[in-house]
Parts: C-alpha cells; structure tokens; sequence
C-alpha cells in the first residue's frame, strides 16, 4: 500500500456567483520513501493541494488515503491529531517562536502528542541537522539556513509518515538553499518521505520524481530525469555542506 493514495480530489471555492476550481479530479500516489516535487505557476493548483495532502483543508470531492486511513473523511479532532503525529511540516517563513531556543522550538510537536523526555528527543532531532551545538540559542540568533534547520528538526521531531515542505528556500540566499536541499537528501537517505511544493525548478529537479500541476490538474507525473534531463540531481552530495550556513 503506498503511504499517500489520491482518487479524484477535486476542491472548489465559492466566490460570489463564480465556483472557482482550484483542484479537479486529481490521482496521485506517493510511497513511502520517496522524494517528490509537486510544481507549477501560480494559479496552477500546487498550493490548494499541498494544504489537502498537509490535513490544513478539506476536498470538496475525491478520497486522500494516507498511511492506510481515509482522512477526506475525518473530523476536525482526528484532522488535528494526523497533523500532529504523522505530518512533519516545512514552511518558507520557518514560523519560529522567536522568544524560545531552538530546542524548546522543536519540543513543541511532542507536548502535543503528549510524550515524554521531550529535551532528549528535540536534541536527537536537532542533531540529525546538524544543529545540536545551537540548541540553546533563539532564533534571532540563528542564521537564516540555521532557523530552517530548526523548522526541519521540529517537523521530524515525531518521525512522521510524512515531511511535507512549502518552498522550504524560498527565503534563502542561494547557498544556504543548497545547503537545506542538502539535509533533505539526507534525511531521504535515511528513509523519510519528503514532498516538496516549489516553483522554482532548480530546487524541483533535486527530487526523484515530480508533479507538474497546471489549471487543477496533473499535468505531467515522471522521474526527475525525464523532466530535466541532464540537469536533474545537481546537489549536494549527502552530508556535504549541510551544518554550516
């Protein structure tokens, strides 16, 4: 069973008299340890899925399997409860609490999900990016590829199914992009299922498959290699590069 599987997904706004179709019957499926880019232009439908794959909305029609359970179909309790267990999330504006270290930062899944020995598990987190030494120091001492490690840290924090990532560089200088792309190969490396949503195709043509949406709807669904040819996989290698910045 693939750990996303996608039927029909259509999502429509209502906008006055107008029914704005952001998505229109979409079919996707996702296994577990893949690296996928979902791309596109603005008004392409990549965002409106990205928050249906991510539980933040629900489809207006269609079915979203995720780790063998129907969440289309769930309440809003259940969707909370996904969210916080088997979602890791990424954003582009990091979305720190700033007046709190980077090790309380990356706690805070883990005092929703109600665990124990949250410290020991934030630094683990916080160590497989690299970033363990600034464990204690607050965003506003941290550099920009520092805060998005963080952001990286608390979205594996509770080894989820999913790390689901929103133009995770986009408020990075191009190195230090690289260099975030680079701890998410490593983190692919190690088995976590990564979904990155981009419209820039340097960063898409980093991943091992992508999705290519236009006017609500897949356009194109193929390996890296067959959409960028000789430039897909210009990276990092794994590990190079990746605790600095």
């Amino acid at each position: 069973m693939a750990l996303i599987e996608i039927r029909g997904l259509a999502k429509e706004y209502k906008m006055g008299p107008v029914t704005v179709n952001a998505l229109n019957g979409v079919d996707l499926d996702i296994e577990r340890g893949e690296f996928v880019a979902i791309t596109g232009a603005s008004g392409s439908g990549k965002s409106t899925m990205m928050h249906l794959i991510g539980c933040l909305d629900r489809p207006t029609r269609g079915s979203y399997i995720l780790n063998g359970r129907d969440v289309s179909r769930m309440s809003d309790r259940e969707l909370a409860i996904i969210r916080n267990r088997e979602i890791g999330f990424v954003f582009q504006t990091f979305n720190l609490i700033q007046r709190t270290s980077a090790i309380e930062n990356v706690a805070v899944p883990l005092f929703y999900a109600r665990k124990l020995g949250t410290r020991g598990l934030a630094m683990e987190a916080l160590t497989r990016v690299g970033l363990e030494k600034r464990a204690h120091h607050n965003p506003n001492e941290l550099s920009g590829g520092e805060r998005q490690r963080v952001a990286i840290a608390r979205a594996i924090v509770n080894k989820p199914s999913l790390v689901l990532a929103d133009e995770p560089t986009g408020n990075l200088d191009s190195r230090t992009g690289e260099q975030i792309m680079g701890v998410f190969h490593h983190l692919n490396e190690q088995g976590v299922t990564i979904v990155l949503v981009t419209h820039e195709p340097d960063v898409a043509m980093q991943a091992r498959r992508v999705v290519q949406m236009r006017d609500g709807r897949v356009l194109r669904d193929a390996p890296t290699s067959e959409v960028y040819g000789d430039r897909a996989g210009q990276r990092l290698k794994v590990g190079e590069n990746v605790v600095t910045g």
